[in-house]
């Protein structure tokens, strides 16, 4: 297992690299909500680096992204596994657009973490509320 602040920036890691495109908005927001949540007031920020590089290399192995999905669920209380998949929508939206990789990670997320259809709905539609552009088309 993983100390819960590493299964949530797990969760954010593996957002951002769904596409394998990570871009400079997706880190940004990491880092803010890193900084800013209460989730992380007794995170060790010198810790951070380590963290999403041991992420990173988990995802380069055979069934990466399950294993990391599987650590997540197992490293959190059952209350926090919302807040996960909240950051992971986050980042995902960060950058205004959501991928066809992005969402399958949602849907893994969702199925593996055990997480109801309404209560993930509510969190996109959040996430997407919160990181909306006014240039956006409806």
């Amino acid at each position: 297992m993983i100390s819960y602040h590493a299964a949530l920036i797990y969760a954010m890691v593996l957002a951002a690299t769904a596409d394998a495109e990570i871009v400079d908005l997706e880190i940004e927001t990491i880092g803010e909500m890193v900084t800013m949540l209460p989730v992380f007031t007794k995170f060790e920020r010198g810790n951070m680096g380590e963290i999403v590089a041991s992420c990173t290399d988990l995802l380069t192995e055979e069934d990466g992204i399950e294993t990391a999905i599987d650590m997540i669920r197992q490293s959190l209380p059952a209350r926090l596994l919302p807040t996960a998949y909240a950051l992971a929508c986050d980042v995902v939206a960060a950058d205004g657009e959501a991928t066809q990789e992005e969402l399958r990670l949602l849907e893994m997320m969702r199925d593996r973490m055990g997480l109801d259809r309404l209560t993930t709905a509510a969190i996109e539609r959040g996430a997407g509320a919160r990181y909306a552009r006014p240039e956006q088309e409806d």
